[in-house]
């Protein structure tokens, strides 16, 4: 636990006074969306984006939160100024509330909870300069990846395993496809083009991913939605992972598991971080650089 205080219902509270009630839907059955906003300098990172996802997100649950996005961004900055967070994150949540354990909705509605708090996190920079090794897992998550969820069991199971291999992240397989990390979207570049899984309810589509994709539109490198396999991945020039904490990371090698259960290491391209990738981390740096210089939600 870290932090002096949590916003519990739009209204920050001491954070031992922040509880939840043991019928609270997301915490028996992961009823509920979160969000994970980055700070820079004490301003908020592409928030409204954040904001906006969350209440699509609410909307597939068909969970009612009214107002979301101006809640969502009020909270978000009650929680960096009570924490003095210069670089650092906000976890935002909405369960559906407290009721009766049923599977189905219950009747009447309950009152959703929002909660939250904010937390120091340095950028970084060593992964990004030197780049990072992920284990090929099967992707036995759900089939709403899509949405921002509470139901993050499937992700913890892979990044325990990453974990466990001495990765930094997992990367998931589905059918012979590619979706995404575990707790981050893929990124390969093959013959000079960049290619992401599209952005249907396999994977989420990233915040990071969104922007990514306009800085390469920005930056005239040619770009695809369209879904690869592993060997793609294997013969890739370049492969990057990204995400709200993660932002670029350069791939330089891949962990698969073979029949015998034993590890094979798989050099992606040079070994080293490419081109395209470094270009778009220095696109990326300037973003963060204008949010921490004053320009806060907007690049």
């Amino acid at each position: 636990m870290t932090g002096h205080w949590a916003l519990y219902q739009d209204t920050l509270v001491p954070r031992q006074d922040a509880k939840t009630d043991i019928e609270d839907r997301g915490y028996q059955f992961g009823d509920g969306v979160y969000e994970v906003i980055r700070v820079y300098g004490g301003k908020l990172f592409l928030a409204e984006a954040h904001a906006k996802r969350m209440e699509r997100s609410l909307r597939e649950l068909r969970i009612s939160f009214p107002n979301c996005v101006e809640r969502v961004l009020k909270g978000a900055t009650l929680l960096i100024e009570a924490e003095w967070i210069d670089d650092g994150i906000v976890y935002l949540q909405i369960s559906r509330g407290a009721a009766s354990r049923v599977h189905q909705f219950p009747t009447p509605d309950p009152i959703p909870v929002f909660s939250g708090t904010a937390s120091p996190l340095p950028r970084p920079v060593q992964l990004m300069e030197q780049g990072c090794e992920a284990l090929l897992l099967p992707d036995i998550r759900w089939l709403r990846n899509d949405i921002k969820s509470l139901n993050l069991l499937g992700a913890v199971l892979s990044k325990q395993q990453a974990k466990e291999a001495h990765c930094h992240e997992a990367i998931l397989e589905r059918n012979g496809i590619l979706t995404e990390g575990s707790s981050s979207n893929l990124f390969i570049v093959s013959k000079g083009e960049l290619l992401t899984h599209p952005a249907n309810n396999l994977i989420l589509n990233g915040i990071t991913r969104q922007e990514i994709l306009r800085l390469a539109s920005e930056k005239a490198i040619p770009w695809k939605e369209k879904s690869f396999t592993v060997d793609e991945l294997l013969a890739a020039d370049e492969a990057f992972i990204c995400g709200t904490t993660t932002e670029i990371m350069p791939l330089i090698q891949i962990i698969s598991i073979n029949e015998q259960n034993k590890h094979e290491r798989h050099k992606i391209g040079s070994g080293l971080p490419g081109g395209v990738t470094r270009t778009l981390q220095q696109a990326f740096t300037r973003l963060v650089e204008a949010c921490a210089a004053g320009s806060g939600n907007k690049p």
